[in-house]
């Protein structure tokens, strides 16, 4: 009674294609594909970018440089 048979799940399979049809099965199934694919290299992408620049003040000074016109200044300035 703990386990199915073969013919339990061969049940259970058909009427999931009767309820779903296989053109949603195919299409869920290549989504779960892709999502599992895009996750693994996010993972990857994870692990290098955890390892940090070679020089990190490098990266600080670059920031503090730039004179954009699009920057703003963080300091709170006191109206006159």
């Amino acid at each position: 009674m703990g386990s199915f048979s073969i013919w339990h799940w061969l049940i259970v399979l058909l009427v999931v294609v009767l309820i779903f049809g296989t053109k949603k099965l195919k299409n869920m199934g290549s989504d779960l594909g892709g999502a599992v694919k895009g996750f693994k290299d996010g993972m990857r992408d994870g692990s290098a970018a955890d390892a940090g620049p070679a020089n990190p003040n490098s990266q600080v000074t670059a920031n503090k440089t730039a004179n954009d016109a699009n920057t703003v200044d963080v300091e709170a300035k006191t109206k006159s």
